[in-house]
């Protein structure tokens, strides 16, 4: 009876390299929808902060509610915390001078302090643990600072250490090329191997991201961010529908370490 009730409560897509395709996507498309309004439209990282912390709010009232797993709904979930969290890291980087080392330090401590919180709670931070609406809250909120410390990193390694926005990009595809190929280990959690890559999808999607909108002067090919966000949305749309999106029914487990 157990893993029957688990079956119909997940709400989480199986993680399987659609998944991760998509997910390079949306952290994209959270880079240069953030950017579109926080610049474009010149709103300020604190004004579209509230207006993407809003959007997410309800997003994950939704998402927690439903009965079953909607694809759609997970994944927009999923842009509004990309959204919010490039906003945020933009405003406690660069309106707060915080700066890009101390940002990713503090973000990163906090998503530590999440996961640590989730697993004394729930004892597990498993991805196909979450069965509960008390698990699901963990997750988005892990989520979001896992997406907000990914926009810092992004920006630490492309403009503080001087990689620009290419060659920072080519960094963390290469530390994903290593998290894949560890995943064949029998030695590593996979549990820490996921994390770890959604991390790193989020500083990979919002070096993507300036790279396409940012002025040429400052590296980028200056793609106009409204444009670019909704080919963006359009090409993520399609492989949300045409991609298999089937929740991950097993029991929570997590490989040793």
């Amino acid at each position: 009876m157990d893993s029957v009730l688990k079956k119909d409560l997940s709400k989480v897509p199986a993680v399987t390299l659609g998944f991760w395709i998509v997910k390079i996507l949306a952290t994209t498309l959270g880079e240069t929808g953030g950017d579109a309004l926080s610049m474009t439209l010149s709103l300020g990282y604190l004004v579209s902060s509230l207006i993407f912390a809003g959007i997410f709010a309800v997003a994950v009232a939704v998402q927690i509610r439903a009965r079953a797993f909607h694809p759609y709904i997970y994944w927009l979930t999923i842009v509004a915390t990309t959204t919010l969290g490039t906003t945020m890291a933009d405003f406690a980087d660069r309106s707060l001078g915080v700066g890009y080392t101390g940002g990713s330090a503090l973000l990163f401590a906090l998503l530590i302090i999440s996961l640590a919180v989730w697993r004394r709670t729930l004892g597990t931070v498993a991805v196909d643990s979450i069965v509960t609406a008390k698990a699901e809250m963990f997750y988005w909120v892990t989520i979001l600072f896992s997406q907000t410390l990914g926009t810092a990193l992004g920006d630490w390694m492309a403009d503080s250490n001087g990689f620009g926005y290419e060659r920072a990009a080519l960094v963390f595809g290469a530390g994903l090329a290593v998290i894949a190929a560890l995943y064949f280990s029998k030695k590593v959690s996979h549990t820490a191997l996921f994390w770890a890559a959604f991390i790193l999808t989020r500083p990979l999607g919002a070096t993507l991201g300036d790279l396409i909108d940012k002025p040429i002067e400052h590296g980028g090919h200056n793609i106009g961010r409204f444009w670019a966000s909704a080919a963006l949305a359009l090409f993520m749309i399609a492989l949300v529908h045409f991609l298999p999106q089937k929740t991950d029914n097993r029991p929570g487990r997590e490989k040793p370490a």
